[in-house]
């Protein structure tokens, strides 16, 4: 063991920690539990796996990895730990129950990898004495306590990717394409693959749904005799096929709808979410071993920060602010 590990374990008293995934899967994901489980074991820790998020918590499915355990995961999308729903969670006999888990294998900590749902499970077990970090992984960026959350930028490109190819299509038959993106309620990778690939008008919550608005900018690329007319929604806003029936016969323009779907949860993680889930899970590690505990982990101008999570779930989105106004001016 080298100096720099004697003086980290000797910050705190962890020998063993865990590392478990919930929520939406996110690509990038395996590169954190990478960064976690190498540098815990450098440190001088034994690290556990936990299958099935929470659900595998409770119903004690550990697993310790050593450096083998994640090889060749780096590019991999998805998450080699696998993930699932588990609403029992947020009652507390359940919780207690996670915490006898902990106790029965003399685990001292956790790394939470998952979104806000993700995040409320870990402030909840620090609460009953499980130091636990929170690792934002969700392509929907909807973490308010970072400029990106992992995943995201994997998303986007395949957003965009798949629209320019939309594109390429509509442009030849001149129509109006509706195109439906994910991001739960957050209107991030609508407004990012919406400036991305030049697109016309973008609808997500924070904007609202106007019919009367999308009618009129169809009509003003019309009189601009424009060969492609593109909309970017984000999910759970409207129904998009009728969106696109509803502006062909408002506007005799032909319209057809795509809902790109959990396409855009899949696929090799792109360079910066691979760099981003190698940071933040190694700066989660380090947080454990200064014996911090219901704290997360974030990227702000390129730089990590830690925060308390229950600030971090209460802090407000804001790096998209004027996107709207800017991709109709360019438009």
């Amino acid at each position: 063991m080298t100096n720099l590990e004697e003086e980290m374990e000797n910050k705190s008293g962890i020998k063993k920690i865990a590392v478990l995934t919930s929520g939406g899967d996110a690509p990038g994901m395996n590169a954190a539990i990478r960064a976690i489980v190498r540098s815990g074991i450098d440190a001088g820790l034994e690290v556990y796996g936990i299958d099935d998020g929470y659900k595998g918590l409770i119903e004690g499915k550990f697993h310790l990895m050593d450096r083998m355990s994640v090889s060749e995961t780096i590019n991999r999308g998805g998450t080699i730990l696998g993930s699932a729903r588990c609403k029992e969670f947020k009652n507390l006999e359940v919780q207690q129950k996670a915490v006898e888990k902990f106790r029965e294998l003399g685990v001292d900590a956790l790394v939470t990898i998952g979104g806000d749902g993700t995040y409320q499970g870990a402030l909840k077990l620090t609460r009953l004495g499980v130091n636990c970090i929170g690792v934002p992984a969700t392509i929907d960026n909807d973490i308010a306590s970072t400029e990106y959350s992992i995943g995201f930028h994997t998303a986007v490109n395949t957003a965009v990717d798949a629209i320019d190819k939309i594109r390429d299509t509509s442009n030849s038959h001149r129509r109006c394409s509706v195109v439906e993106v994910m991001g739960r309620y957050c209107g991030d990778i609508a407004y990012a693959a919406a400036l991305a690939t030049g697109a016309d008008y973008v609808i997500t919550a924070d904007i609202g749904f106007n019919m009367e608005q999308i009618i009129k900018i169809v009509k003003k690329c019309q009189k601009q005799n424009r060969r492609h007319i593109l909309i970017i929604v984000t999910e759970h806003i409207t129904d998009t096929s009728d969106l696109a029936r509803q502006v062909e016969i408002h506007t005799g323009y032909e319209s057809r709808a795509t809902v790109l779907g959990h396409m855009q949860r899949g696929g090799t993680p792109v360079w910066y979410d691979r760099n981003l889930a190698s940071r933040l899970g190694t700066k989660a590690v380090e947080c454990l071993l200064n014996g911090e505990g219901g704290k997360c982990v974030g990227i702000f101008n390129n730089e990590i920060k830690v925060f308390p999570i229950e600030e971090a779930l209460k802090m407000k989105k804001n790096i998209f602010e004027g996107y709207p106004e800017l991709t109709e001016k360019l438009s």
